[in-house]
């Protein structure tokens, strides 16, 4: 998506969305100089040779993400939102360049609305995939189309690969804990039926047992540190880099203090 956002009309449309949100002057001129400086430095090394990139956002650029949901939004606003009305779509849902939309066939040429899209922009092509068996995925869910109803879980690559840090490895446990963590508060914050969470939960206890972990002992300290965090969620958060013995007596230090390491 990056190479191929009309990096022509950005600043413009910096400029507009500046103005409709009240922004002063100056710091309206600090942000078109900045982005223009982003989009005319545009170059990178390959090889002992040095590329300049004429069209388009930079593959990996930290602005890059930023400036291309300025152009998203104003298309959104200024060009999708009709064709969304006089299709009739009942759902639009949009998370960087992944889209969800929500249609009744009755009502709706999905391919009709699909090649309005790909007029919209110059460069910018739109590609549709349908759902199968009532099922479509979505970032990293499962929709299922019921009867009455949606119902989710958690989805994953064909290509996914269920590897985390071995428990012997010779790494600080918050850091071997950290995708456990995450795979639970993942399990948690998706409303799913009894089925699909216990099929998520013995997924996730796979993965553990594949690592070296034993269950009993990881569940006990997840719910320690779940606990604790419920505690803390008032508190400040402040991220230490590991080096050692040295980052546990400085974050030690701050146990009693507004600000949880």
């Amino acid at each position: 998506m990056y190479t191929n956002i009309p990096t022509n009309e950005l600043i413009t449309i910096i400029e507009l969305t500046c103005q409709n949100n009240y922004v002063d002057v100056n710091t309206t001129r600090d942000f078109t100089k900045l982005a223009k400086a982003l989009i005319t430095q545009n170059y990178f090394r390959f090889k002992n040779m040095t590329y300049v990139q004429p069209d388009g956002l930079a593959v990996g650029a930290p602005s890059s993400s930023i400036l291309s949901e300025f152009y998203l939004q104003h298309l959104e606003s200024h060009k999708i939102y009709s064709p969304l009305l006089s299709h009739k779509v009942e759902g639009y849902f949009r998370y960087d360049d992944d889209i969800l939309i929500i249609y009744n066939e009755d009502n709706t040429n999905i391919d009709t609305l699909l090649n309005h899209f790909n007029n919209l922009s110059p460069k910018l092509k739109f590609t549709i995939e349908k759902e199968k068996e009532r099922q479509i995925s979505f970032l990293d869910i499962t929709i299922t189309r019921g009867t009455n109803k949606f119902s989710i879980e958690i989805y994953r690559k064909p290509t996914y690969t269920d590897a985390i840090i071995p428990v012997d490895f010779c790494h600080p446990m918050e850091q071997k804990m950290a995708a456990i963590r995450y795979l639970y508060n993942r399990l948690n914050q998706y409303q799913q039926s009894l089925i699909n969470l216990e099929k998520e939960n013995n997924v996730i206890l796979q993965i553990m047992n594949n690592s070296g972990y034993e269950t009993s002992v990881t569940k006990k300290l997840y719910k320690k540190r779940r606990n604790s965090d419920a505690k803390d969620q008032k508190k400040l958060l402040a991220k230490f880099t590991y080096v050692g013995r040295e980052t546990r007596a400085i974050t030690k230090a701050f146990e009693d203090t507004c600000i949880n390491p």
